[in-house]
């Protein structure tokens, strides 16, 4: 039986013990591990030094992404390049077995790209916040047309689409797996626990700019790839435009001539009963809330674009 050589590739800042067990989470035949550090100042540099991980420090002159990190974090194997990469972020710790089963799958398929698992919140009961997110992960089984963060690549694939855009603030991993798919890989979600993620979200201001941040990464990932036959994140942006824009504006305008025009907010509660019963109702609740925030991040994305400027990092933590 073939060997495979699987790297771990790890992205944070300031993210404490959570980094910690992130690096002690990472199987012992899983060389090397890179740890790319994005300014941080709470001593994560020697943790993970101390670790044992190979520590890359990003030029902080230069604007931080997640996808830059994870890039710079490549770089560091070039001189050896592995079969395969495991993504994982800093506020997230690997599930036993879930190393062996990627890699398992990738080298049984050739024509897979890319491999994700469940991933899950590590304190669900802690916020609804928490629990809206572990919902979130729980995505299909099977062929998919995107992962997360957290995932396995094949480092061939990752290579010829030259890794994530690293000027995107938000939504890189699709749109990486756009470009994978359109070369021809494949994206699989297995049957399988892969991780537990820390969202750490205690207030409602965390979850809104949560949601506004998936709207500039869909109003980004369409400007990208939204032509036919993709049209990426296309439906998205315009859900968003029509529930968290147009249709709030549309009664309050009409309002200013006829009253019965806020009939039209009715939308609203017929929406959340209409998703209840496939997702629950406080989730149908705030999906159809987040669609507010959601506008606004598609909204400033097209305002710096227009105006010729960087988009900002949006951080809920």
């Amino acid at each position: 039986m073939i060997k495979h050589r699987v790297a771990a590739i790890l992205i944070g800042r300031n993210e404490g013990n959570r980094l910690i067990a992130a690096l002690a989470a990472v199987p012992p035949d899983v060389s090397p591990v890179i740890y790319v550090d994005s300014g941080s100042t709470d001593g994560s540099v020697r943790a993970a030094q101390q670790a044992g991980a190979q520590v890359v420090e990003l030029d902080m002159s230069r604007p931080f992404t997640a996808a830059r990190a994870r890039n710079a974090g490549f770089a560091a194997l070039a001189s050896d390049p592995p079969d395969f990469v495991q993504f994982i972020d800093g506020d997230c710790a690997l599930a036993d077995g879930w190393v062996s089963t990627a890699t398992a799958f990738l080298a049984e398929n050739p024509s897979v790209a890319v491999a994700c698992g469940r991933l899950r919140e590590r304190f669900p009961e802690a916020s609804l916040w928490n629990r809206l997110c572990d919902a979130e992960w729980d995505t299909p089984i099977g062929k998919t047309r995107a992962c997360g963060g957290i995932a396995m690549m094949r480092s061939s694939a990752f290579a010829n689409a030259d890794g994530f855009n690293p000027n995107l603030i938000a939504g890189e991993e699709p749109e990486l797996c756009v470009r994978l798919r359109a070369a021809g890989w494949e994206i699989w979600r297995l049957d399988a626990e892969m991780a537990l993620h820390d969202a750490a979200m205690t207030r409602f201001g965390q979850w809104w700019k949560r949601m506004r941040r998936s709207g500039h990464a869909f109003a980004e990932g369409a400007a990208l790839h939204g032509r036919p036959p993709e049209r990426h994140f296309v439906t998205e942006t315009r859900r968003a435009l029509i529930w968290g824009l147009a249709l709030p504006l549309a009664a309050l305008i009409g309002a200013a001539f006829n009253p019965l025009a806020l009939l039209v907010l009715l939308a609203y509660p017929l929406q959340v009963l209409r998703l209840a019963p496939r997702v629950g109702a406080v989730r149908a609740a705030f999906l159809t809330l987040g669609k507010i925030p959601e506008a606004i991040g598609v909204a400033e994305y097209w305002l710096r674009r227009r105006l010729g400027r960087r988009s900002r990092l949006i951080e809920y933590k």
